[in-house]
């Protein structure tokens, strides 16, 4: 019994410590950091400074962690009617709300030290703007309001580019915009396939997510367009900043699969708005493994050359 009774507060804190982790939202912040860590290396013309990776991705990730938990913290009544969402901490009360308030407050800070004592002041700026952006203009003004909430609002997350670029130059080019402008084109065929798997819990809870308020054929036609502007930008890389070959012809490789499968959920969705048949995962799962593969060649192709 005595051993047992030990466990208890063990498991209760792992518990705690895991749920702090939780509104971090890691598989986000892995994106993201897969986002800045090439553009880096592509920046350097090589292999950047050790130190000046790890604190980036330090203060990448605590900034990006912070955006999410106050995102956490204001969706927090409607994260509690979704079943993709209703496991997270502040649904299940496992965190208070002004206790992760607080949690946000502290990672955003440190972010902000890290990346304006480490890297630079600039990195640091950009990444405060991101964390405004996401919580007070995606979160807070458009999410709940328009069918357009993650194209605008998915600006957010196109900054790991652009604090990729000015951690190893201190500076702003064309290059991290072009980059830029994939994520953000990347951003609504990816988050509306999540959006057609899991669009009766958004219009349970009056999210005006674009398969919500569309048919699936209408949606599916807005990924094919998106796409389509999507790889044409991933290509103007190559002449924008001078490339070797290796990444044109990864983007093109990578671009024409995924374009493949958004036309092939256009012509599912032609013909049913049946979820079993539309299968939009496949989609979502193509396109994390397209922006993966596509910033490995933007990091690899420097080494090469």
């Amino acid at each position: 019994m005595l051993a047992v009774d030990e466990a208890q507060p063990k498991a209760a804190f792992r518990d705690v410590v895991m749920a702090y982790v939780g509104l971090t939202k890691p598989r986000v912040i892995e994106l993201l950091l897969l986002t800045t860590v090439p553009v880096m290396f592509f920046a350097a013309r090589g292999v950047p400074p050790l130190g000046l990776v790890v604190a980036t991705v330090i203060g990448g990730t605590l900034s990006a962690g912070s955006a999410s938990v106050f995102n956490c913290v204001y969706d927090r009544d409607i994260d509690e009617q979704m079943r993709r969402t209703r496991r997270r901490a502040l649904p299940r009360h496992i965190v208070t709300p002004a206790a992760a308030l607080v949690f946000g407050v502290v990672l955003g800070v440190l972010s902000t030290v890290v990346l304006a004592v480490w890297v630079n002041l600039l990195s640091a700026a950009l990444s405060v703007t991101a964390i405004a952006f996401y919580v007070f203009v995606y979160t807070m003004l458009l999410k709940r309001r328009t069918t357009q909430n993650i194209v605008w609002g998915g600006i957010a997350g196109c900054f790991p580019t652009l604090i990729g670029w000015t951690a190893v130059t201190g500076e702003l080019s064309w290059v991290p915009v072009v980059l830029f402008a994939v994520v953000f084109f990347w951003t609504p065929p990816h988050t509306w396939a999540l959006a057609l798997r899991y669009r009766e819990d958004y219009a349970q809870v009056d999210v005006p997510m674009l398969p919500v308020v569309k048919p699936a054929r209408n949606v599916a036609l807005q990924i094919v367009l998106y796409s389509w502007v999507m790889v044409g930008t991933s290509l103007l890389l190559w002449p924008v900043a001078g490339t070797g070959p290796l990444y044109p012809v990864v983007a093109l490789v990578l671009g024409a699969v995924f374009l493949a499968q958004a036309h092939g959920l256009h012509r599912r969705a032609r013909g049913t708005e049946e979820l079993s048949v539309l299968q939009p995962m496949r989609l979502f799962h193509s396109s994390n493994l397209y922006l993966s593969l596509l910033f490995v060649a933007v990091a690899i192709d420097p080494l090469l050359r």
